[in-house]
């Protein structure tokens, strides 16, 4: 057993119609606007006292398969999603405890805007506010915003370093006490106490202060996917929990040892980031049920090999669909603007294999390592993997979401990851920012 307990939290994929086509999903299809399934999710979330909730986002409908929208939209392929933030305020008033992260990206909301957005909602939910930062990845959706198309890659990141300044000075805005309520003098605010930030950048400025007022966690959790060089250095820098979806345990180690290097470099105590690892358990009631559950996310994947192709492309921001199937991936030329860290994990998986061999075996794997079985047997598996990374917890990322397999998860695994002393069975703290630091 691991010496101290590890963090849980769920990587929702933003699509308001989550698996619409898969077993035992109810009438998702016609029901899907009122957000009652998010409700449930986050509720049995918060029974099984997992941290945080974080809210995925695009802001486009995908058109990277024969450059048309037909297969994402027939399929219902990320699209449609609603406003995160809207989403997140529902669910913040049906949660207590867990913290809520919808995803706001630097390219579509100015800095002073998420700023407000957040500080608003880690008002509203008593202190279990973070902000998702992300600098987008396709052209598509920067062309919803009047652009051609995105900075590169690189760039994104040069100009996220203000963006976050930004940001967090808006945060800071507004010193401890600011609000002092004296109503024997007449004074509600302590004009002192609220100062401007007139931060003026190469891509960004911001006047200040905040008019939302003071957040109660101080600053909001941020949380950030940093696969690329240039997204660990951000998540470094900024970051106090971290999506991390490298491929297999011993890649897992090395990012983890990575990151939390580069944080003592600068300054930071390493223990101040949480580096949660996206996972998929596949939990059932027996060894030979989940196997063959396993095996039918193959089989799957086969037999709707251009929908899985499509949604590859959709987030590396590439159009495959001309490509030969038997073609070796090591003989194909494929760059991208998009996801770089996504795209690397697949050729590096993929090696000398056929494309069409290749991408069914990565559609049809569990994110960073494969975690099938019992609930007791996926929860030893989960305790081995912890010890040998050295922490610090793991995104529950189903791509299947439904009540069903979320009670996999939330009744099933969880009670049993409980009983071994391997996650939290309550909440000591009421901020995510004190929940995330209890270990």
């Amino acid at each position: 057993m691991t010496a101290n307990p590890f963090h849980l939290a769920w990587f929702l994929q933003g699509s308001s119609i989550q698996a619409w086509g898969e077993p035992w999903t109810g009438n998702i299809g016609q029901d899907w606007m009122s957000a009652d399934m998010f409700v449930d999710l986050v509720r049995s979330m918060e029974r099984a006292c997992f941290d945080y909730l974080l809210i995925e986002d695009s802001i486009y409908v995908g058109q990277n398969w024969q450059d048309s929208r037909d297969i994402f939209l027939k399929g219902g392929i990320c699209v449609p999603r609603q406003e995160p933030s809207v989403v997140a305020t529902l669910l913040a008033a049906s949660t207590r405890k867990l913290g809520i992260v919808p995803t706001l990206s630097t390219f579509a909301y100015h800095p002073y805007l998420t700023a407000r957005i957040i500080s608003s909602l880690d008002q509203i939910s008593g202190g279990r506010a973070g902000w998702n930062m992300v600098t987008g990845s396709s052209d598509l959706s920067a062309q919803n915003f009047g652009m051609e198309k995105l900075p590169e890659h690189d760039q994104r990141y040069v100009m996220a370093e203000e963006y976050i300044d930004i940001v967090k000075g808006l945060w800071n805005s507004w010193e401890p006490g600011a609000i002092i309520n004296d109503h024997e003098n007449g004074v509600l605010i302590d004009p002192a106490k609220v100062h401007t930030i007139d931060y003026a950048g190469t891509y960004y400025a911001s006047r200040g202060p905040l008019n939302s007022g003071p957040c109660p966690q101080g600053q909001p959790v941020i949380a950030q996917a940093g696969g690329s060089r240039s997204g660990r250095k951000i998540a470094a820098t900024h970051a106090n929990t971290i999506v991390a979806a490298p491929n297999g345990v011993a890649a897992m180690k090395q990012y983890r040892d990575d990151v939390r290097a580069q944080m003592a470099e600068l300054g930071r105590n390493p223990d101040d980031c949480k580096i949660l690892f996206l996972l998929s358990p596949i939990v059932a009631e027996t060894e030979d049920q989940a196997k063959w559950a396993a095996e039918q996310r193959r089989v799957s994947a086969a037999q709707n090999l251009d929908a899985r192709m499509a949604r590859f492309g959709w987030s590396t921001n590439l159009d495959l669909s001309s490509l030969d199937l038997d073609t070796p991936v090591s003989q194909l030329t494929l760059t991208t603007n998009g996801h770089q860290s996504s795209l690397s994990q697949f050729l590096t998986r993929a090696g000398d294999k056929p494309l069409r061999e290749a991408m069914i075996d990565h559609v049809s794997c569990g994110y960073c390592v494969d975690v099938v079985g019992t609930p007791d047997s996926v929860a030893s598996q989960m305790d081995e993997i912890m010890q040998e990374i050295g922490g610090d917890g793991f995104l529950i990322a189903l791509s299947d979401v439904s009540r069903r397999s979320v009670s996999t998860i939330t009744d099933g695994l969880v009670p049993v990851l409980q009983r071994r002393g391997l996650t939290r069975r309550a909440y000591s703290h009421q901020f995510l920012r004190d929940n995330l630091l209890e270990f």
